[in-house]
């Protein structure tokens, strides 16, 4: 009589199918990252990102991790601290016992301004000129490096659907919807191989015309390019800059 047991043994067991999550963080993998790298860049513990594989956990992460993946390729960020910046506005907080969000310490600007570096602002300091952003454009200007842009501002302020061509190459990649009915959408980190970013040169000039405010500065450019209503508001702006490989 066959041995079941001994087919059952030698017979290989089903994967489980991969989530976003696991897939996302295998790019990573196979681009020399360790899981010890990606737990750094989500700020999380090495535990958990295992856990995208073993347990279909890191649904949460998906956004970050597309992120990740982005600033990679097109040279925005590659050491897990820089991507870590990077991805940090869209890791979701983690809560204390009592379901509040736990406090976290992190700095506004980030990195070597005239290498890597990001910084961001909320709607209060945007009121108020958005200085932290300027020192990210006016450093990348100096080295002839290149600069990026996420907006966050109400859906139905954006003239283009998102995902449009029209309003920023990558399709939906740079786009995130959130519950309050803004929306972030990324310019200038979709343009292709050895084109992505936009002239930090050039936008040095426009940041001077506007007196110093990069968010003024951005807000002009997406109006005058018919990608945002007039009477929008800004509520966050995040500014990435880098220099582009090869250059000293």
């Amino acid at each position: 009589m066959p041995d079941r047991r001994r087919r059952d043994r030698n017979t290989p067991a089903a994967q489980p199918q991969q989530t976003e999550a696991a897939q996302l963080t295998q790019q990573l993998l196979d681009a020399g990252y360790t899981k010890r790298h990606v737990a750094q860049i989500l700020g999380r513990d090495p535990s958990l990102v295992s856990q995208f594989f073993t347990k279909g956990k890191g649904a949460a992460f998906v956004p970050a991790l597309r992120r990740a993946l982005e600033a990679m390729h097109t040279g925005a960020a590659t050491t897990p601290e820089e991507l870590h910046a990077v991805v940090d506005t869209l890791v979701q907080r983690r809560t204390t016992a009592t379901g509040r969000n736990a406090r976290v310490r992190a700095k506004n600007v980030v990195g070597d301004t005239h290498r890597s570096s990001l910084a961001r602002a909320g709607k209060q300091h945007i009121a108020s000129g958005a200085s932290r952003l300027r020192p990210v454009i006016a450093g990348q200007a100096e080295v002839g490096g290149r600069v990026a842009f996420t907006v966050r501002a109400k859906r139905s302020a954006f003239v283009y659907d998102a995902g449009s061509p029209d309003d920023s190459p990558g399709l939906r990649r740079g786009v995130v919807q959130r519950a309050d009915g803004t929306e972030e959408r990324s310019y200038g980190a979709g343009l292709g191989p050895g084109q992505a970013g936009l002239d930090a040169t050039e936008w040095k000039g426009r940041v001077d015309a506007a007196g110093g405010d990069v968010a003024a500065a951005v807000k002009a450019w997406l109006v005058s390019t018919h990608r945002l209503a007039p009477d929008a508001v800004i509520t966050h702006l995040e500014v990435r800059g880098w220099r582009p490989a090869g250059r000293t």
